[in-house]
């Protein structure tokens, strides 16, 4: 990290205050025109943006003036987003295993919807006839870099089974379907272009059979750079190697077909920074702890999904390197990292862990009543407040005091 956006995030941690979420919208932009643009010999692409990774109205309505349309997964994420102003049209719904009042609550506001299993399918044709959906497909493709995150493999509770399509293939027959497209979302941080490749095999095999879709629905789950010098997902090659099989399948399937990703990490990940103050540096015989002001209850992804994050001290860039072990406040065990190379920790240093805009705050808890940080957003270089700190008040706003 360049030291004058160490300055500028230390800064900004005097000002509003620490534990902080910063996201810089340049990064957001930049990845953003990257994968559009890797798919440009496609005549018809459209990136929705998988806003579980990160809800903030703020982002969302950066992310669509880029022209992206909306990935919901809960009818919360759709009524957020279309109060940043996206059209009804412009958002998928891909929900698992909800409430079918939710789906009906989709219909209602017009949203696309994505189906995953016979009973809804059966459902939906019987209440609401005339209404196009779409049908997310179990590929059996496991892929992803965590079991937690890998969604397309045959155990897994996402999707129809492939070996199934003759099934809804029947139950076309039986009721009134209106099927305009199908969706697969294998996991996320793929590395592997092939797991694509393989994923867009089985879409055409199963759209062959389908002669009235409009659209395909790949998913994502691109891999970005966690450290310096990591491997990440080739986009520009799986673009060139992707839209080259797209194209021939529109040609042979003899009608024009929109090509739907729904990026969630790729777009927000990198643009997130988390700023902490370290309360006390603890030596053991045998470890360093630097303790920070928050826990997994303010980011869950390194206990969860055992998930990296470089780490800076952008109080002490040019202090020596020791090893550390980076621990938050929280009475069970919350490790952001084990034996860290970090430059010389202090109390009162401000740390700042990297990739930070996706599924960190959106998986945020008020584990052992602890109030939720600020969120800050970068906007041609100028900080934004975003979202206030939460105070005690905040915390106890829904419960209801009773007499005891």
């Amino acid at each position: 990290m360049e030291l004058a956006r160490m300055q500028h995030f230390e800064d900004l941690a005097h000002e509003y205050g620490a534990p902080l979420y910063i996201y810089d919208s340049s990064i957001i932009q930049k990845q953003y025109t990257r994968l559009f643009k890797a798919f440009s010999s496609v005549k018809d692409v459209k990136l929705n943006y998988a806003c579980k990774a990160n809800t903030n109205i703020n982002v969302i309505k950066f992310i669509r003036k880029l022209g992206s349309g909306l990935d919901a997964v809960s009818i919360q994420e759709i009524e957020i987003g279309l109060k940043a102003g996206f059209s009804p049209q412009e958002i998928i719904f891909t929900p698992s295993g909800v409430n079918f009042n939710e789906i009906r609550e989709a219909t209602k506001l017009g949203v696309k919807i994505h189906i995953d299993n016979f009973p809804f399918l059966r459902k939906f044709a019987q209440e609401f006839k005339n209404y196009p959906i779409g049908i997310r497909i179990n590929p059996h493709i496991k892929a992803g870099g965590n079991e937690n995150i890998s969604t397309g493999h045959v155990n897994s509770k996402f999707g129809i089974s492939i070996e199934q399509v003759q099934d809804i293939i029947k139950l076309t027959q039986e009721v009134s379907l209106h099927i305009e497209g199908f969706h697969i979302h294998t996991g996320s941080d793929i590395l592997d272009i092939d797991v694509f490749l393989q994923g867009a095999k089985v879409l055409f095999a199963i759209a062959d059979k389908f002669p009235n879709l409009t659209y395909l629905d790949f998913g994502s789950g691109f891999k970005v750079p966690y450290k310096p010098d990591d491997k990440q997902t080739n986009i520009e090659k799986l673009g060139e190697k992707l839209s080259d099989l797209f194209n021939q399948f529109i040609e042979k399937y003899g009608k024009p077909l929109r090509l739907i990703f729904e990026p969630g990490k790729f777009l927000v990940s990198q643009c997130g920074f988390f700023v902490a103050e370290v309360n006390v540096v603890k030596d053991t015989p045998y470890r360093s702890f630097a303790f920070i002001n928050s826990g997994f209850n303010h980011l869950i992804r390194p206990m969860f999904y055992h998930a990296y994050h470089n780490i800076t001290n952008i109080s002490n860039p040019a202090g020596k390197e020791q090893i550390y072990d980076v621990v938050g406040y929280i009475c069970e065990t919350d490790t952001f990292a084990s034996n860290r190379k970090i430059s010389e920790i202090r109390m009162g240093d401000l740390l700042c862990l990297e990739n930070a805009g996706a599924y960190c705050f959106s998986m945020s808890s008020n584990y052992n009543s602890r109030l939720l940080p600020a969120e800050v957003l970068l906007l041609n270089g100028k900080a934004h407040l975003i979202r206030r700190r939460e105070n005690l008040e905040d915390l106890l706003s829904t419960t209801i005091d009773i007499s005891i």
